[in-house]
């Protein structure tokens, strides 16, 4: 046992006394005060919310403290999503509920049983008022005074959220999780509604800042709000009046630090990071911040700034996951307008109850497959209606899962959703592509995915981005790629689609296994540019394009395409992103001209449109074709995703039948927010404002997610790159484990008596 701490919490909320009631546990000498600026009575709000999982936890962490709270919580298992005069129910979730205060007074009771200090009224400002504390705890809530004393240290962001929200209470008893969507003269309404106790329900009320304002609340009182929104909910409220305690009007600030920890001060809970309450997350994250702080404690007796170390290095990568989620489940409820009368009240329900990219398609089958049976037969029907016939049903007469379903687009019909994604392999001769790309092709197509588009094809020997680059520049190139094209038509029923590009300033460079982006040792070749920018300092200053040089590529362009056409593609695919020459027109970091091909939003997308059209009107008949876009710069004050959808838009007028959305590449200077399926944010934006159909991408791995994006309607095409690299028979192995086994090639069909072990990819699995 190692000595005992002199422990100070700033901070009565559930992290800073569920961390003292673990540390009396763990060795009852430690010393441990809690400091309130508060009294034990006096807390905002109404009630909280925790997972099954969450309870879990505490029950494991401290069973009487578990106890007590599992005694006086309210359960549910259900979700109701009230939406354009109907209701979806979705089971199988458990939550509970509980009275903030009731949480408060279970953990004080508990603490003070342990010998915990509990000091209330008594603010904290500055830990130089507390010389003899071995740790001090800033639990002090999403406010922190301490945080902002050491705000060098801790490198404090706080991202303030455009909504409006204000925390009412109801006598109303909600069976059910309840939301709650509804439209008047002022704009669109959303609630979030749960009981906490015998008669007591949460009635969260949230609303854009324009919907907010037209309702004349900017300068409301909490009474004027509540009568506000009681004659708006009056039906729903069925008689029941709305309660306030501090029922003011906010706006959620995301907080995030740089360090969560300075010499023997450690900041925990809301202090150290939000999560919006739409994930019902913040008491949560708090609570297993104690737990892991705990932890930590324990690993490293004596060792206060070791253990501080350990808990921020274990702990951060699980919060700033639970932090994305938030991220993507706010943003969900900032944009419901996005979704509100454009979607069924079934796919509505599915999009809300997958927002946070966390529940799947498959989590909510094992949660609730009646609902999720629905969902596929919905889509299902949709499908039907385009393809113009029916399609197969399972043995119980179930629909397809939404991922092996096809999609038309002009005459090309697609057997299922998922897209061999763009991948440069470096390996042709002076463009042309060999046995290398054969197999590489050929063989995603033998393993099932409904289409193959091919790596960054370069329109012009300059346009390359290293030696090894495949083209479509000369005439010789046609008959290497027509005999790829004609085996993938022949040994499968995937569509191959040609991607189209100019590298631009990127280009001479080396393969990416050499030196990734940097210039050719020798041999270099001119580059060009909307600007004579490079892409970085160790590359060549590109020649800033003249309408001469426009021409040029236009036709290069075109006549790519006329090849693309004679090697019998079944669309092209136009690349516009990823910085390379007509994504550099596109973003003001790379386009700096001051004549009509820069300056402003149009004046940026004039030559790509230019390029898109010509190509456009010499692509046969009913041929698709598509453009690769970006969703983001990802660099503060450049290409956003607004922009996106203003060019998609532009490319749907002329003619374009598909964007894929993907992000970032276009300047050194971005900082791009990885995760699971980060860029299916820009691909649901793009394809809910403009009305074109998109393919998504970006760290998609399970046929969970590839599900869960088609059903909500985020996109119609999942592109999957690693993941085919890794398994280049993906979407047969996907069909397998959903029970939806696809043909086999002939030359394969003994696998019908073989058996898989599939070990490494147990069911509903996310990477």
């Amino acid at each position: 046992m190692s000595a005992p701490l002199d422990v100070v919490c700033i901070g009565g909320g559930p992290a800073g006394v569920f961390l003292s009631i673990l540390l009396k546990l763990q060795q009852p000498e430690h010393r441990v005060q809690i400091f309130e600026r508060n009294r034990a009575d006096d807390t905002f709000g109404f009630g909280v919310v925790f997972s099954d999982e969450t309870l879990g936890h505490i029950a494991e962490a401290d069973p009487v403290t578990y106890e007590a709270i599992a005694a006086a919580f309210a359960h549910w298992d259900d979700i109701d999503i009230h939406y354009q005069g109907e209701v979806i129910t979705s089971v199988g979730h458990g939550f509970s509920g509980l009275a903030r205060q009731t949480l408060l007074d279970i953990l004080y009771a508990r603490a003070e049983a342990l010998g915990v200090e509990l000091r209330f009224e008594r603010p904290v400002e500055r830990v130089e008022d507390l010389p003899e504390a071995d740790l001090i705890v800033a639990a002090d809530g999403v406010n922190s005074g301490i945080r902002a004393a050491l705000a060098e240290h801790f490198q404090p962001e706080i991202d303030t959220r455009p909504n409006r929200f204000v925390w009412l209470g109801t006598t109303k008893p909600f069976p059910a999780f309840t939301f709650y969507f509804k439209e008047n003269a002022h704009g669109l309404w959303r609630v979030h509604a749960y009981q906490y106790d015998q008669g007591r329900s949460t009635f969260i009320v949230e609303a854009t800042e324009e919907t907010w304002r037209a309702a004349g609340l900017a300068d409301a009182d909490e009474t004027t709000t509540a009568d506000y929104c009681g004659a708006l909910f009056a039906e729903e409220l069925a008689g029941h009046p709305l309660l306030i305690n501090r029922s003011i009007w906010r706006q959620f600030p995301t907080v995030s630090n740089g360090r969560w920890s300075h010499g023997n001060v450690v900041l925990l809970g809301d202090a150290a990071h939000t999560a919006h309450f739409s994930i019902g997350s913040g008491t949560k994250l708090a609570m297993e911040d104690a737990i892991a702080l705990r932890d930590a404690l324990a690993a490293c007796p004596g060792d206060v700034a070791g253990a501080l170390a350990a808990y921020e290095r274990e702990r951060r990568q699980g919060v700033a996951s639970t932090q994305r989620a938030a991220q993507v489940s706010l943003a969900w409820f900032e944009e419901t307008e996005r979704y509100f009368g454009r979607m069924s009240p079934l796919q509505f329900a599915f999009s809300l109850l997958t927002r946070s990219l966390r529940i799947t398609h498959e989590n909510l089958r094992l949660r609730d497959p009646a609902l999720v049976a629905q969902v596929d037969a919905w889509h299902a029907a949709q499908v039907e209606a385009q393809i113009g016939h029916a399609l197969p049903r399972g043995p119980k007469g179930e629909a397809p899962p939404p991922l092996l379903t096809p999609f038309k687009i002009r005459d090309m019909v697609i057997p299922n959703r998922v897209v061999v994604s763009p991948m440069c392999q470096y390996s042709a001769e002076d463009g042309a592509p060999n046995d290398w790309h054969l197999v590489h092709l050929g063989s995603r197509a033998v393993g099932g995915a409904g289409l193959i588009i091919t790596e960054m094809t370069d329109v012009s020997a300059e346009g390359r981005i290293t030696p090894g680059c495949a083209g479509l520049y000369k005439d010789e190139h046609v008959a290497a790629w027509r005999r790829i094209v004609d085996f993938v038509h022949a040994h499968s029923e995937a569509r191959i689609c040609a991607q189209l590009a100019h590298a631009g300033r990127k280009g001479s460079t080396q393969v990416m296994w050499a030196q990734m982006d940097a210039p050719l040792p020798e041999g270099n070749w001119p580059l060009l540019a909307p600007s004579a920018i490079p892409w970085s300092p160790a590359n060549a200053t590109p020649k800033a394009m003249d309408r001469e040089d426009m021409v040029a590529v236009i036709e290069d362009f075109v006549a790519a395409a006329r090849r693309a056409d004679a090697a019998g593609f079944d669309m092209i695919e136009l690349h516009m992103a990823h910085g390379y020459l007509l994504s550099s027109f596109l973003t003001p970091l790379s386009n700096q001209r001051t004549d009509e091909y820069g300056g402003d939003l149009a004046g940026r997308m004039r030559f790509p449109l230019e390029v898109f059209a010509a190509v456009r009107a010499i692509w046969t008949g009913e041929k698709p074709m598509c453009a690769r876009i970006s969703g983001s710069d990802w660099v503060e004050g450049a290409w956003t995703p607004e922009d996106a959808v203003a060019l998609a838009v532009a490319l749907k007028d002329l003619g374009c039948d598909l964007v894929d959305v993907s992000a970032g590449q276009t300047s050194t200077e971005a900082r791009p927010q990885y995760g699971r399926l980060f860029q299916t944010p820009f691909s649901d934006q793009v394809r809910q404002e403009s009305g074109l159909p998109t393919i998504t991408v970006g760290n998609i791995s399970s046929y969970a997610d590839a599900n869960s994006i088609i059903a909500a309607g985020r996109a119609d095409l999942c592109a999957l790159a690693r993941a085919h690299l890794f398994d280049p028979y993906w979407t047969h192995h996907a069909a397998h484990e959903l029970g939806w086994p696809l043909p086999w090639p002939k030359q394969y069909c003994s696998i019908e008596r073989y058996t898989p072990r599939m070990e490494w990819s147990p069911r509903g699995q996310q990477k």
